[in-house]
């Protein structure tokens, strides 16, 4: 390929650094795709998220590998926005943030705060963790970079929801984290049969009263 000369301004190389970076952050995305599978892919060292989804229904990944450090941040395995009807089957999943993460977003600058959104219908089963910081997690009180205001709680209500038979291990004191809103407490969670390090009996949970069912390794909500 031939080089081509140019003498940028500084406005010409902030606008080309930020398209730059626009198309290197994520390794695939897909945006309002429906009815359809992704199978028998790798994705490596993303320099963020490896796969986001936005506004997709019914979407299959199937024998998908995903890797990249174990200190790189921001690097999401699948990162899930505005979708329903996600499956995620026969996968392996390594990499330096959350493995598989979901977004519904809240406008800070909403007025009607009657106005509440349900997420439902997430089932999580049959998973293998190793070493994992915080296998299973919910926290409506998350807030990066203290960007938050605190005080508006989250009109998100998480309902019908399952975790089955989650093992192996966990490189953090709190393996089970379910932090619900205190405006709209979570309703029908279901655990069951889940397993992770011995000595390790701390869970934290707020605003909900899951259903327990066969072992739980540590005890949940107790």
């Amino acid at each position: 390929m031939g080089k081509i000369g140019l003498t940028a301004s500084p406005t010409y190389k902030l606008l080309i650094a930020c398209i730059y970076i626009t198309f290197i952050v994520k390794n695939l995305r897909f945006n309002f795709i429906t009815n359809n599978m992704v199978k028998d892919i790798t994705s490596r060292d993303s320099k963020q998220f490896h796969i986001n989804l936005l506004g997709c229904g019914n979407l299959t990944f199937y024998n998908v590998a995903i890797s990249a450090p174990k200190d790189s941040l921001n690097t999401d395995g699948i990162h899930i926005g505005r979708s329903s009807g996600i499956d995620i089957t026969d996968s392996a999943i390594e990499t330096g943030d959350d493995c598989v993460s979901i977004e519904w977003r809240q406008s800070e600058d909403m007025v009607c705060f009657s106005h509440q959104d349900t997420t439902s219908e997430m089932h999580l089963e049959d998973i293998v963790m190793n070493n994992v910081g915080n296998p299973i997690i919910i926290d409506q009180k998350y807030c990066p970079h203290n960007q938050c205001n605190l005080k508006r709680l989250s009109r998100i209500k998480l309902s019908n929801v399952s975790f089955r038979n989650i093992q192996g291990t966990t490189s953090t004191q709190v393996p089970v984290k379910l932090v619900c809103s205190q405006g709209v407490p979570c309703q029908d969670f279901e655990l069951g049969d889940n397993n992770g390090n011995e000595g390790l009996a701390m869970s934290q949970c707020k605003n909900i009263k899951p259903n327990l069912l066969d072992k739980q390794l540590p005890r949940t909500c107790a």
